[in-house]
């Protein structure tokens, strides 16, 4: 029989969230990043007022969002460039692959981009003799390893030194003791000769600038730049929620993605692209495609309440808060936006159904809604998911029937006395005794109800 991937979620998250050499590499880079943002944070003047201003500009964009779209559009063609509309994952890569055809290209070289992870871009190249090379460190990292990102800004996150010094060493001969030093030099040395011989470059997008028709990309290793400016062609694959009207907007979100990404005033490398070379340019690609994907957001779009999620940049911070995400890890989702903004769209992007269960994985503590850079309350909207879950009838029979009968003996307080402790206690270590896990106990019921007691506290002072 199958296994969904529920299953598959509740297998292996508990499986990890016991693996003591993970939880010690999630939880040293996990401060490491937020003794990082307690300092850059710092740096703004009033942090809750840009992030209820980033909020506004989110929600005016995405109410207007075809207009928006088609500003972009008209803009970037223009001077030159041409967009593309995918409806689904399977039209992007169709659209990257006649492309690629066209060109009669053999080499790809790719910058970071989730979007490119979400429409399986590497797979559907490499399966059709397209040599494809990550440019990214931590991208390169787990490509080595035939691996999905583990976190959407810091991909081997969950990767100690030594793991990556072994997987050097048995690639490419480096020592064992190698420095981090020595082994982004290694990677530097490899990476950069592919900038050259690389016939198309795609990367992702930070954002799309409707107002100019522009590319934004922010990084830190200057790959992306290179990615965008030796290959001849240069293709952006980009969520059509990426819109920010105006150049004037990266004034606040550059920084907000920043400070909360990575715990820097600004990344150390952003750029606007508006297109391809023009003719008084001595760099840059000769042609210039981006790819506007839907896979799903339109769904997400139609929710009223859960259509934050498209606010969301891709920082990253709630997966670092979320304490679910730092026990668990994030290869257990099997989405490819994980942790609790994972959690909120997956379930619309990709299924209800098969997706449903990550909304109920949560403390639902609050801290996601707390840190979010453009206040997306994630928290609230995860119960919303699990309302529209159940309304749609997807839970199964006996959780059904489970809820029935609680929800009958906690309406009556007659119910509730009617069974002593001593029996609350059986039925609980006889059907629920697994329901937290093999690690953890049931607490026990009191013998006497509160309200028993309290009645009895009563009669003896009066």
């Amino acid at each position: 029989m199958p296994v969904s991937i529920e299953e598959k979620f509740i297998k292996e998250s508990s499986e990890k969230a016991f693996d003591a050499s993970h939880r010690e590499i999630i939880h040293a880079n996990i401060d490491k990043y937020q003794q990082a943002f307690d300092k850059s944070k710092t740096r703004f003047l009033n942090l809750e007022n840009s992030k209820r201003k980033a909020h506004l500009i989110k929600w005016h964009v995405m109410e207007n969002l075809d207009r928006h779209l088609l500003e972009f559009e008209a803009n970037f063609t223009r001077r030159g460039g041409q967009v593309i509309w995918a409806n689904t994952a399977e039209e992007a890569r169709l659209a990257i692959g006649k492309i690629i055809s066209e060109k009669k290209a053999k080499k790809i070289i790719k910058s970071k981009s989730m979007a490119t992870e979400e429409i399986r871009l590497n797979a559907f190249l490499e399966n059709n003799k397209i040599e494809v090379l990550e440019s990214d460190l931590g991208e390169y990292i787990v490509q080595l390893l035939g691996q999905d990102p583990y976190h959407m800004v810091t991909p081997a996150m969950h990767l100690s030194l030594t793991d990556i010094a072994q997987l050097f060493n048995e690639k490419f001969g480096t020592p064992l003791d190698a420095t981090a030093e020595d082994l982004t030099q290694k990677a530097r040395e490899i990476l950069r000769d592919k900038y050259l011989k690389a016939d198309i470059g795609i990367t992702g997008a930070n954002f799309i600038i409707s107002g100019t028709g522009a590319v934004a990309i922010t990084e830190n290793e200057g790959n992306a730049r290179l990615t965008t400016s030796f290959p001849k062609t240069h293709i952006a694959v980009v969520g059509i929620e990426k819109v920010l009207p105006s150049l004037q907007d990266l004034d606040l979100f550059w920084p907000l993605l920043a400070s909360h990404g990575t715990g820097q005033a600004l990344t150390s490398y952003n750029s606007i692209i508006t297109g391809p070379k023009q003719f008084n340019e001595v760099d840059g690609p000769e042609e210039m495609y981006v790819i506007l994907l839907d896979n799903g957001r339109t769904n997400l779009l139609a929710k009223k309440e859960q259509r934050q999620g498209l606010y969301c940049i891709r920082c990253g911070a709630c997966l670092n808060v979320c304490p679910i995400f730092q026990n668990i890890g994030g290869h257990t989702y099997h989405t490819d936006y994980t942790g609790p903004i994972g959690s909120l769209i997956s379930p619309h992007t990709a299924g209800m159904k098969e997706f449903k269960h990550l909304s109920f994985a949560s403390t639902v503590c609050g801290k996601c809604s707390e840190i979010c850079p453009v206040n997306i309350d994630i928290s609230k909207l995860l119960l919303v998911n699990r309302k529209e879950a159940v309304e749609q009838n997807l839970t199964d029979a006996t959780e059904k029937r489970t809820w029935k009968w609680f929800s009958k003996a906690t309406s009556d307080r007659k119910w509730l006395d009617f069974f002593g402790g001593g029996i609350k206690n059986f039925f609980l270590r006889k059907f629920f005794k697994k329901s937290w896990g093999a690690h953890r106990e049931l607490p026990p019921i009191a013998d006497k109800s509160f309200s028993k007691q309290w009645k009895e506290q009563k009669k003896k002072e009066g």
